[in-house]
């Protein structure tokens, strides 16, 4: 069996076992999987307002899976992708209500520049203290996770003296009448193109640049790339940065797509976090974060039926979604296991 085979294979059991494991959970707390899992299929797919919504709640998880992944690829674990996104959606919220005057064309992407820019300044944090003091990533990004927090519920606070800020101006907007109305009113966007955009940025960055051969290379081995002559320190904020790009433009989605606005929260978006397993089943690829995006977008939007079709409780519903991540954290255990039996097929 191919390692390529063995990297598609991975991922379809993880979610597979996470399924029948949840079926099984179903069955054993007295609830039907079958209508559990018939709900959660209209909940994503039973009519083009569903569709709509579902394609709306996978856009910033590619996003924060490109965040994840890249860090990822370039040796460096950012688990800040929550605040770096938090940051983002504050500053495209702030561009686009407190800028007037401006045609759309330059209006959107001066807030989506903002939001870049907010990500990228605070990944740029961990990234620097990493390579001029060698604290490590993960340490530096939680503690900014909070902070991140709390400055943005303290600036909407400033901006507007509410609980959230003023809607954005229609020029700053990713939503389109015409996207409405194709999709029976739902809050898609054209967010999607700019985060599948994204997704080819990464790849061409990571595959078809020097830039991108060096960010892996320092990555891969720090001692060895600095004997070849490349700036490690250098390479650690820029790799940390990028990241930071993408999780920012997650939050420009929110504030410029789903919501046209900020309000203040006393708990995280959970968007960031999911990153982590976004990038870990799409196998830190940008290809494969699409796929693991649209999984738990499909999964988070489509479970919200299942309360109300088949009467399972969200606290279940957690529990398979959390099943499935399991699995794709256990994926190492399922990749031997699937070498084992190629390799015992071949002796055959």
């Amino acid at each position: 069996m191919s390692n390529r085979t063995i990297n598609i294979l991975v991922p379809i059991i993880s979610v597979i076992l996470g399924l029948i494991v949840g079926a099984i959970v179903m069955l054993a707390t007295g609830y039907d999987p079958i209508k559990g899992y018939t709900a959660l299929w209209n909940g994503i797919f039973g009519d083009i307002y569903t569709i709509g919504e579902t394609i709306r709640q996978i856009t910033p998880y590619i996003l924060a899976g490109l965040a994840v992944a890249f860090a990822f690829r370039t040796g460096l674990f950012n688990i800040g992708v929550e605040g770096q996104l938090i940051m983002g959606w504050a500053a495209a919220t702030y561009v686009g209500f407190a800028i007037e005057g401006l045609p759309k064309f330059i209006h959107l992407p001066l807030a989506l520049i903002a939001a870049a820019a907010a990500g990228a300044f605070w990944a740029f944090i961990a990234g620097y203290l990493k390579a001029r003091f060698s604290i490590h990533e993960v340490i530096v990004t939680i503690m900014l996770n909070y902070t991140a927090l709390h400055i943005a519920n303290a600036l909407i606070k400033s901006w507007s003296g509410k609980e959230r800020t003023d809607n954005i101006a229609s020029t700053a907007s990713l939503s389109s009448p015409w996207l409405e109305e194709l999709t029976q009113y739902s809050r898609l966007h054209w967010g999607i193109v700019i985060a599948l955009l994204m997704v080819f940025i990464m790849w061409f960055i990571l595959e078809r640049t020097t830039l991108g051969f060096e960010l892996k290379s320092v990555g891969f081995n720090k001692n060895a790339a600095e004997y070849a002559g490349m700036n490690v320190k250098k390479n650690i904020i820029l790799a940390m940065t990028i990241s930071g790009v993408f999780a920012g433009l997650g939050g420009a989605m929110e504030a410029l797509g789903t919501f046209g606005y900020m309000a203040i929260r006393s708990t995280f978006t959970g968007i960031g976090f999911d990153g982590i397993a976004v990038a870990l089943l799409g196998a830190n690829t940008p290809l494969g974060v699409v796929f693991g995006a649209s999984l738990f977008g499909a999964l988070k939007f489509g479970a919200t039926n299942m309360p109300n079709a088949a009467n399972i409780p969200l606290e279940i519903v957690s529990i398979i979604i959390a099943l499935i991540i399991f699995f794709v954290a256990s994926g190492y255990v399922i990749r031997i296991a699937l070498e084992k039996f190629g390799k015992k097929k071949e002796g055959n």
